[in-house]
């Protein structure tokens, strides 16, 4: 999911370009190891993953009348002073919230999970309301900000900020997938930490403060890169497939290293794409006027294929005059969203009989029958197994099936300049490095993304196995679920098997501009040749919209 930010004040946000990186990770990462005393960490944590039969959240997207589905959700377990419980892992937010033992409405007192416990918690005397939704639907989540001690797997930080909600109607408590949200994103969106950068400084007119105080204000995977408590400012993700054929990658967020096991040149690497103040990016603080911050995790595509087919491009352009295409990379995001034309013509071409003129009709096909929908990154072919592209369509039936992963979305617009949202299903099918780099001199050490895919090479004829299963199982197919607070995972033995990488054709390979003003950037064969950056700021309250 993702926010949009609504306010009177200033918020500060940047990108920046640096003709540096080539294709691995920053050498300074080596040179620091020697040269300084740091007692750096990192982390492997297992991931929950929860299935949520019915449509409600894939109705953010747009998802009317497609049928039975499944809804997937991830989560994993952290600890906010006494209180271990499970949080939502959300790339497209940037907040942390839980809900707290004050939370009276019905949507708390039905939920499983443990609630946060008051009792160590130390009010900022300020509150926050957090807004989810999309063009058509919306919950919130409010509450009063405050700090205790945030622990992550081993990972411990104290004073870390956070909303202690009392009244939501959220999706992540209403359908008990969780007891609160763990935003990754850049601290840009964060509106927990506006809220406190406001009371402390008495909402200052420039986003120096807000910037300038991160490390200590910011969110949690923030705070502990910039604290140098991680080895490197990243994090890694892979989700594990519970559904269609349980099998495949482990559900692990890994924090301040790449998994074990994983080259660093087995990943294409490209840079977040930046946004100017005309494209809804924030203004820099005095102390760097020079500097541009990215907004959230989202990278430039070259294409969307399927079945080795380049789709043609959208004619949906939105209130937005940019041609660069770009994509949200989002574990919030249960689905794939894209542009409605783009959707349409992959409904068409997987569903003959499907009607788009229809709202109630549903693009079915043989659940036996492969279909791979890739995107063009960097140069490379990433693909959506085809294992993680169908759903079910009705229960007991694993004969018709239907594109249920998939739903269009909004256009473009100011703020929000991506087309395709590409969510947990995309991860299923690949590792995915997030790298913070710098976040208050974004132009030094600039945030990309690294990507590198897991689909296998006989990914069709293991779809075409779980469905012969299934179909010898009264049309059941198989199905998992993992508890995030007594998930474990065998990490010591996991092994990524990385697929043949795949260049599209053509493969573009324009570079980027070097003026570090640029709104988007290009990578060349999967190396970096630019990038644009990381942090922001927001100085003064203000209402954010989440959209899934």
């Amino acid at each position: 999911m993702y926010p949009i930010s609504f306010s009177l004040c200033l918020l500060v946000l940047a990108a920046l370009d640096s003709p540096q990186l080539g294709q691995a990770l920053p050498q300074k990462w080596e040179e620091r190891r020697a040269s300084e005393d740091v007692r750096s960490r990192s982390a492997e944590l297992p991931i929950m993953r929860k299935r949520t039969a019915g449509l409600q959240k894939r109705g953010w997207g747009g998802a009317v009348g497609l049928g039975d589905a499944e809804d997937l959700f991830y989560s994993v377990a952290l600890t906010l002073g006494s209180t271990t419980t499970a949080f939502n892992l959300d790339t497209g937010s940037s907040d942390l919230w839980v809900i707290s033992s004050d939370c009276q409405s019905s949507q708390c007192k039905n939920s499983s999970w443990p609630q946060y416990s008051l009792s160590t918690f130390t009010s900022a005397d300020t509150s926050v309301l957090m807004q989810y939704g999309d063009s058509t639907t919306g919950t919130s989540a409010s509450g009063p900000v405050g700090h205790d001690t945030a622990m992550l797997g081993g990972l411990s930080i104290q004073s870390q900020p956070f909303a202690a909600v009392n009244k939501t109607d959220s999706s992540v408590v209403v359908d008990n997938d969780a007891a609160g949200i763990f935003g990754l994103g850049f601290p840009s969106e964060s509106q927990v930490q506006a809220a406190v950068v406001n009371q402390q400084f008495n909402t200052p007119q420039t986003t120096d403060e807000f910037v300038s105080t991160t490390a200590q204000n910011g969110p949690l995977l923030s705070r502990l890169a910039m604290t140098g408590q991680l080895d490197q400012p990243m994090f890694t993700i892979t989700l594990q497939r519970d559904t269609i054929d349980v099998n495949g990658n482990p559900g692990v967020l890994t924090v301040g290293k790449l998994p074990d096991g994983v080259a660093n040149s087995s990943l294409t690497w490209m840079p977040v794409r930046l946004y100017a103040p005309a494209d809804g990016g924030l203004d820099a603080p005095n102390f760097a006027p020079d500097e541009i911050y990215p907004l959230r995790w989202e990278v430039e595509l070259g294409g969307v294929f399927l079945d080795g087919q380049r789709l043609p491009d959208s004619t949906i352009k939105g209130s937005v005059g940019s041609s660069t295409v770009s994509a949200l990379i989002d574990t919030g995001n249960s689905i794939l969203r894209g542009p409605a034309d783009v959707v349409q013509n992959i409904f068409t071409t997987v569903s003959p009989s499907f009607n788009p003129n229809d709202a109630n009709s549903v693009p079915s096909y043989p659940c036996g029958t492969p279909h791979t929908l890739a995107y063009q990154i960097g140069g490379n072919m990433f693909p959506v197994d085809p294992r993680d592209f169908v759903v079910q369509q009705n229960n007991n039936d694993a004969t018709t099936c239907y594109a249920g992963n998939l739903v269009s979305t909004d256009p473009p617009s100011v703020g929000t300049l991506f087309s395709w949202s590409l969510g947990d299903p995309f991860f299923k099918s690949n590792l995915i490095a997030f790298y913070y780099g710098n976040l208050t001199h974004p132009s030094q050490d600039p945030p990309r993304i690294g990507f590198m895919s897991l689909v296998p090479s006989n990914a069709s004829t293991q779809l075409e196995a779980a469905v012969s299963a299934a179909q010898h199982n009264n049309g059941v197919f198989a199905s998992t679920s993992d508890n995030a607070l007594a998930a474990t995972a065998n990490i010591a033995s996991t092994t990524y098997s990385m697929s043949v990488r795949t260049s599209a054709q053509p493969t573009q390979t324009a570079h980027a501009s070097k003026s570090g003003k640029t709104s988007s950037a290009r990578s060349t064969a999967g190396r970096v040749d630019t990038v644009g950056v990381l942090v922001t700021a927001l100085a003064c309250v203000s209402l954010s919209f989440y959209l899934a």
